[in-house]
């Protein structure tokens, strides 16, 4: 696990997710993961410190993946050393009547990080090209012009929602914002066995609903959506990263440090410089507070 290295784990050329593995080899305990990822997430955590200090980028990850992936329990656990004031969860449920009068995009935008800040998206503006292509009628609750039946949707449609994307998240990289796009990769049998556990434990009932046995019937479509929007928009300002997510600890740990070992790289974020006037009187000030002056 001491490997762990982004470009493992990063699309940088076409994908087929069926060729790619659901679980890391490793001899390591649950234990031992645990530990890992709790010694990533404090150097996370003194990052993300300096660069709200520093006050110039921000950082955006997206968590995407089928249902049981793990997103939820990575968020708790990955980011749980942050200051609370250095990190804000947005988790995207079906859009509501007053984001239906914007386009599929404006959401997302009013939720991007403020600078110094992480922003993490539980499910994301992917959406708009998953769960609406594999289940198109939905499309029709966003009053498109001309589209009033599914029939009316155009051959390209597809096509210009991926440059709609590419080109969002092409400005925003731009204008400071880190982009991180995670893809839990979690295996059809796993999901079953998770789905199985929510229903066995009394505690985990409530997760548990009638929909994801008819979302698990659409595998496959999801599975083809996946890789084509992961293929059309991993670019070097915006990359995919899929992670194994068989195994929740490595997931967790693998993300992190992905995050981590980019995040050294921008070696321009570093604390302020402090005032001239201050840095001279530095000796006064604690004098003063040392005497009891104040």
């Amino acid at each position: 696990m001491k490997n762990v290295m982004p470009g493992d784990f990063i699309v940088d050329r076409p994908v087929v997710l069926a060729d790619i593995p659901t679980r890391m080899e490793t001899d390591l305990t649950k234990q031992d993961k645990k530990n890992a990822l709790k010694k990533v997430g404090k150097k996370l955590s003194k990052m993300q410190d300096v660069m709200y200090a520093h006050n110039r980028y921000g950082v955006l990850v997206c968590l995407q993946g089928m249902d049981t992936s793990g997103k939820d329990s990575l968020i708790r656990e990955t980011f749980s050393k942050f200051n609370p004031r250095g990190v804000v969860v947005h988790s995207f449920k079906p859009p509501t009547s007053k984001e239906l009068q914007y386009d599929y995009l404006w959401r997302h935008y009013v939720a991007l990080p403020m600078k110094g800040k992480y922003a993490i998206f539980n499910r994301s503006h992917y959406e708009n090209v998953l769960v609406t292509r594999v289940n198109p009628q939905y499309l029709l609750n966003e009053n498109i012009p001309r589209v009033e039946k599914v029939e009316d949707i155009p051959a390209d449609f597809w096509e210009r929602r991926f440059e709609q994307i590419r080109n969002f998240e092409k400005h925003i990289a731009e204008n400071g914002i880190i982009v991180f796009k995670f893809f839990l990769h979690l295996s059809k049998e796993e999901q079953r066995l998770r789905l199985l556990r929510r229903l066995r434990k009394e505690n985990k009932n409530w997760k548990f609903a009638p929909s994801d046995l008819s979302e698990r019937k659409l595998w496959d479509d999801y599975w083809v959506s996946y890789q084509e929007a992961i293929n059309q928009t991993s670019l070097p300002h915006a990359p995919w990263y899929i992670v194994p997510a068989d195994d929740k600890q490595e997931a967790r740990y693998i993300v992190a440090k992905i995050i981590y070992e980019e995040m050294k790289k921008y070696t321009d974020i570093v604390e302020p410089n402090l005032d001239p006037g201050i840095k001279e009187n530095i000796h006064m000030y604690k004098e003063k507070l040392s005497a009891r002056e104040l």
